[in-house]
């Protein structure tokens, strides 16, 4: 069998239904073997990039790895931009390359690149494949490493000669005690005692009078969002979110606060400021979350829950860490803690959301926090959203209600502009079932909107949901906040057509201009099932409120 060949049956052992991918002609073998191929599908992008993001967005949506194929040099370069986003934020994903024939390798061949070098730092880990024989074991490898663990991105470059040359085939799967180890992310912390560790950390439980749980993206990967919520019942403690944590926790339960950090609700902040024990879940402890460290968690203990034994106190100091998948030691907790009850301390915050509700400039004839207020009242918070990045990102966060894990697809950790329209694609593709949104401002939408072209061809019913305000919102906000209005290069001018862009592409379009047209313009688009794009005429003065100022503390906040 040719490489190819068994390039396509060790898809079919990993149960692969999707690739994305961009043909070429370091590839043509593995798009040759793919030509008779009905059982998995193949969705061509306009742009290798987006096939990334679109493979990011179906693995956030399932849970399954996305896997991507793509041709050498300018294919494979075209997709480090989407690995290192999937990278940043623990996304499984396979990503095969093809590279020039193994005899022409550092000759500098037509379209040849060294992507394996290229993407060591923002892969789990690479391989370039000089072997046939090698190829079935390599691609095993591979897919077990994306998911194992904290999942993340692999990156397997097959050269041409590989890809033509005959070898024997073996079917096999791997079992789940050997998918379950990972050799090429070694252990750093020495074995602990686990035991004596759930104690220290129940003492500090049973102590508390004023706990928070940060919930971290992941409590959403490992599948814990369950066991997180009889957890927090259990110890009556308010639970605070990271960006990426959202939709792990329901935004309907009387104990969410909402977002916490740099653009979280003021109460959110105020309380795991005044917290005396913070019990964090799968997060990092970014800077938009922490913000100044070495006051964060000032009069707090610590507790760090986490599978990566490389995040615990990288960015903040513990007093407590557990090493592990966050569910099985939530319920090991559970377990172990006796039920506790915070009115006090839950009447306390209860005050502050009173007085600090999020809100919005009303005598704007269109308000981007009412439009995405209105989108989660009327989906009910149960839509898959995805978002671009920057001021449309953050007005999700905090005006969508997710009442599920896995609906909201965003960037979290490298903060990709251009990365929601592929993303909503592939959950689009992963979760028919769903309606999925992808929430945009005009600057990021405009970067990758080529992929209208993806959404029309395979008539993906995605709504498409602009706030265009003619400008780099977030970037304009802060050059009106700390630069004193200097701002620079941030208007993009109102010459796009979005309508007419849509019709281009055989995508309906509708425009908002005022608040009173959005829940009819909404209830329309929901009701359609077909791709839509909406435009929202939004004005460039708007801003996310509240912002933590860069350096400060996250109680000091400006509204």
């Amino acid at each position: 069998m040719t490489g190819a060949k068994v390039l396509i049956e060790c898809l079919r052992e990993q149960e692969v239904e999707v690739i994305f991918g961009y043909p070429g002609g370091a590839v043509l073998p593995i798009y040759d073997a793919l030509y008779d191929v009905k059982d998995i599908r193949h969705v061509v992008t306009a742009h290798e990039q987006n096939a990334t993001h679109a493979a990011d967005g179906y693995a956030r949506a399932t849970g399954k790895p996305g896997v991507v194929i793509v041709t050498s040099g300018p294919g494979a370069t075209n997709t480090v931009t989407g690995i290192a986003t999937a990278y940043m934020d623990s996304v499984p994903m396979v990503v095969f390359t093809g590279q020039v024939a193994t005899s022409l390798i550092g000759r500098d061949s037509f379209q040849e690149v060294d992507i394996k070098g290229i993407t060591t730092p923002i892969t789990k880990h690479n391989f370039l494949v000089k072997d046939v024989d090698e190829l079935a074991d390599v691609i095993r490898k591979a897919f077990m490493i994306a998911r194992s663990g904290r999942p993340g991105p692999v990156l397997v470059d097959i050269p041409r000669d590989v890809q033509v040359a005959k070898t024997n085939y073996i079917k096999t799967k791997i079992d789940a005690p050997e998918a379950a180890r990972d050799p090429f992310r070694p252990e750093t912390y020495k074995r602990q005692k686990i035991d004596k560790i759930l104690d220290r950390a129940v003492e500090l439980i049973e102590n508390s009078k004023r706990p928070i749980i940060l919930a971290g993206g992941g409590v959403t990967i490992s599948c814990a969002s369950q066991t997180l919520l009889s957890f927090a019942r259990h110890i009556g403690s308010p639970v605070v979110s990271t960006l990426m944590g959202l939709g792990s926790f329901p935004a309907a339960n009387e104990l969410f606060l909402g977002m916490v950090g740099m653009h979280g609700t003021r109460y959110a902040n105020y309380a795991l400021t005044g917290s005396d024990l913070i019990i964090a879940v799968g997060t990092r402890f970014s800077d938009r979350v922490v913000s100044d460290r070495k006051r964060f968690g000032n009069g707090s203990k610590i507790i760090h829950i986490d599978i990566d034994a490389a995040e615990i106190d990288k960015n903040v100091t513990s007093h407590v860490s557990l090493l592990g998948d966050v569910g099985n030691m939530l319920e090991a907790l559970v377990g172990k803690v006796s039920s506790k009850n915070h009115e006090d301390w839950l009447s306390e915050i209860q005050k502050w959301k009173d007085e600090y509700p999020l809100k919005w400039d009303e005598s704007s004839a269109l308000n981007p926090q009412y439009i995405i207020e209105k989108l989660s009242n009327l989906t009910n918070g149960r839509a898959i959203v995805t978002t671009e990045v920057g001021q449309n990102q953050m007005w999700t966060a905090q005006f969508f209600k997710f009442q599920k894990p896995r609906t909201l697809i965003t960037s979290g950790g490298l903060g990709t502009m251009g990365y929601g329209l592929g993303a909503s694609m592939g959950a689009c593709i992963g979760r028919p079932d769903m309606q999925v949104i992808n929430i945009a401002g005009d600057g990021s939408f405009k970067m990758n909107l080529t992929e209208l072209t993806t959404i029309s061809r395979y008539r993906l019913p995605i709504i498409q949901l602009v706030l265009n305000n003619s400008s780099l919102g977030m970037v304009r906000q802060w050059q009106n906040l700390f630069f004193d209005e200097r701002y620079s290069h941030t208007s993009l001018g109102g010459n796009v057509d979005f309508i007419k862009l849509a019709k281009a592409f055989d995508i309906e379009g509708v425009r908002v201009t005022d608040n009173s047209q959005v829940e009819d313009v909404l209830k329309y688009a929901l009701d359609k099932r077909g791709p839509i794009l909406i435009e929202c005429v939004v004005h460039p003065d708007e801003m996310v409120l509240p912002i933590v100022p860069p350096g400060k503390s996250i109680d000091v906040l400006i509204d």
